[in-house]
């Protein structure tokens, strides 16, 4: 995200509004759509600056090294699961707002949060491939994802994301992506040392890769792709053999200065029409009720974005392990750095 180009146009609009102090984001790259940012300043005269981050891991490993003044993080479930175990976030009493019944119960996925006391479920969706079909040709799922190079000579990427790759190798051993069994865990990261010549890098610039033609496909987020809508030829799958999804939750950070501010962006974010506006620029899912009749059409026809119920049977969603993560830590650094 074009971080310095979206604080001038917040700085802006936080200019014509009678000033009502801070707001400091730190999210995924690319995960919010800045319009949302703009018209939550013009409503209140708050002004939001945007940090980005690329994974779970990097977040929690800033916060925790004690980084400051950020107030609204955006963790995965599992990873809103560890934060509030580490005491890193505030309770928020979210869950009383009037707005709070526009989400779906089925929403509430945080163990350690269940009735959303602290976090508010933001987005969700799932990871695939993207591939580009003139080159490939249809795939249907990982195991003609690995062949690709082979068949045409074309690169592939895989997520620079531990769990997220130890994934695959679960889904083709028929395991759980949050197993702690070491037989298993090595059995998972196995399958991908088998399958890592064929594997050009571990990265998440995915988009601009398949862009500019530099790969054939990608491991990567359904959210916030104009390939849906600008490059017909670059197709999306929820790979047959299986697959992962994700949802991600606003939280307020315990050492949060602007903890109020905090609050109202949750309360707006309630709103069916701000979660909507995010949604049409990121195609992802919304658990707002409500939200999902004000999305574009082809957002909410498309079983990509908004999966039917044989699909969702067949997805996994991460959740925390524990100390187990320590098998996977090992795992992957055996990944990365094999020859």
């Amino acid at each position: 995200m074009k971080t310095f180009g979206l604080a001038a146009a917040l700085a802006a609009v936080a200019g014509m509004a009678q000033a009502e102090g801070t707001l400091a984001l730190y999210n995924w790259g690319d995960y919010i759509n800045p319009e949302v940012l703009t018209r939550f300043t013009a409503e209140t005269g708050i002004a939001v600056t945007l940090d980005t981050y690329s994974s779970n891991e990097e977040m929690l490993a800033k916060i925790q090294a004690g980084a400051t003044g950020y107030d609204i993080v955006f963790p995965s479930v599992h990873m809103n699961d560890i934060m509030i175990k580490l005491g890193l976030l505030e309770k928020t009493g979210i869950n009383e707002s009037p707005d709070f019944k526009n989400i779906d119960p089925a929403f509430l996925r945080a163990k350690e949060d269940p009735t959303s006391e602290y976090c508010l479920p933001y987005a969700w969706g799932t990871v695939g491939i993207f591939y580009n079909e003139d080159i490939t040709g249809p795939i249907t799922g990982w195991a003609d994802f690995f062949a690709i190079p082979e068949k045409t000579g074309a690169k592939i990427t895989l997520l620079d994301d531990m769990r997220e790759v130890l994934a695959i190798g679960h889904i083709m051993n028929g395991t759980s992506v949050n197993s702690t069994d070491p037989a298993e865990v090595q059995a998972a990261a196995d399958y991908v040392l088998a399958h890592k010549a064929a594997v050009n890098a571990f990265t998440y610039e995915v988009p601009p890769m398949l862009t500019s033609g530099d790969i054939a496909a990608g491991h990567f987020f359904v959210g916030g792709n104009v390939f849906f809508t600008e490059m017909p030829n670059i197709k999306y799958i929820i790979p047959a053999e299986g697959g992962t999804m994700y949802q991600e939750n606003i939280c307020v950070l315990a050492s949060a200065p602007n903890k109020e501010n905090a609050k109202k962006f949750m309360e707006f974010y309630l709103k069916p029409e701000i979660a909507a506006l995010n949604v049409s620029q990121q195609f992802n899912g919304t658990p707002n009720i409500p939200a999902n009749e004000l999305t574009p059409d082809f957002i909410k026809s498309n079983p990509n974005i908004n999966v039917g119920a044989d699909t969702m049977k067949r997805l996994q969603i991460f959740e925390d392990i524990g100390a187990a993560l320590k098998l996977y830590d090992r795992a992957w650094n055996t990944i990365r750095t094999a020859q």
